[in-house]
């Protein structure tokens, strides 16, 4: 059994569909962002270790809310910032670089500071208390050096009323082992239909198909193959806005035979903020959840 869980958060982006820092924007009155929620929920399934990978447009004032948090939850807490020049050759010009460097390069930003089997989530997804139930239990009987795992989510389940979203399409074996995950940008709910766009052709989905929202389980080796990915991306001379994404990097692993990642599908509600009048979707849904005794009205008293 794994004693040490971390929770290890992307809370990086830039925000450009949200129109803000969607990281740290406080959903009911009690001022917690999702982020918050999702530490709480970790807490509870055994997880002791938080580290949050920020920019440096992240406030001072809520790094400091959020150490007290920690102090006085009994809780490890780390930042890690992303900076550009970060796991990269001294000589490399990244003078046109426009933005960070994706979540690939997030995550192994947190090299120097995880050293167990990690659960990594984004900073502006909910993705329910029975999901990190799970994954810790996964970390204890499964996760190793040649295994991760993966929770997925159902594709109706993970839409926007107010735009098209980026979802990872997952194929699975008959074991349920990812064999491909392929990001698209473009899906979308048409009548009673689930498209996305490619290449100019609309292809329907199935509600119930599963699609990865960046809820994956590593071990710890993951970093050793990340740098030496994300240096082969950086000699591949990438455009100023090319980012190095962690589902390509894990899809690298698997087609060299390097991993395997079981997926399983979660057993809890994903919501999520990818536009800034998805906030209300979400505040509906955790005054339901509190009002069922899921939450307390203020999560850390």
């Amino acid at each position: 059994m794994n004693s040490k869980k971390t929770l290890l958060i992307l809370a990086g982006g830039l925000g450009s569909r949200y129109k803000g820092l969607k990281q740290i924007d406080g959903i009911l009155e009690n001022g917690s962002p999702i982020l918050e929620y999702s530490v709480y929920d970790a807490l509870e399934a055994g997880f002791s270790k938080i580290v949050i990978i920020v920019n440096k447009l992240i406030p001072q004032s809520y790094i400091e809310r959020l150490n007290t948090i920690a102090k006085e939850a009994h809780f490890e807490l780390h930042w890690v910032y992303q900076e550009i020049n970060s796991f990269q050759d001294k000589n490399y010009n990244f003078s046109q670089r426009e933005k960070p460097w994706g979540t690939g390069h997030a995550v192994l930003c947190a090299k120097d500071i995880v050293k167990e089997p990690f659960v990594m989530i984004n900073a502006d997804d909910f993705y329910g208390k029975e999901t990190y139930q799970l994954a810790a239990e996964e970390i204890d009987l499964h996760i190793s050096g040649s295994q991760f795992g993966m929770a997925g989510y159902p594709v109706g389940s993970t839409l926007s009323g107010n735009g098209q979203v980026a979802r990872g399409i997952c194929t699975l074996d008959d074991e349920n082992y990812l064999i491909r995950i392929v990001e698209q940008t473009s899906i979308r709910q048409e009548g009673d239909s689930i498209v996305y766009t490619e290449n100019g052709k609309d292809t329907e989905m199935e509600p119930n198909a599963l699609v990865s929202m960046n809820f994956f389980i590593f071990h710890p080796n993951i970093f050793e193959y990340l740098e030496l990915y994300f240096n082969d991306f950086l000699q591949s001379g990438p455009e100023p806005a090319e980012e190095f994404y962690i589902p390509s990097a894990v899809q690298k692993m698997i087609d060299e035979k390097k991993i395997k990642v079981l997926v399983k599908a979660s057993p809890s509600q994903w919501m999520g903020v990818t536009y800034a009048n998805d906030k209300s979707s979400i505040k509906d849904f955790l005054t339901a959840e509190i009002k069922r005794n899921r939450y307390p009205e203020h999560l850390w008293n």
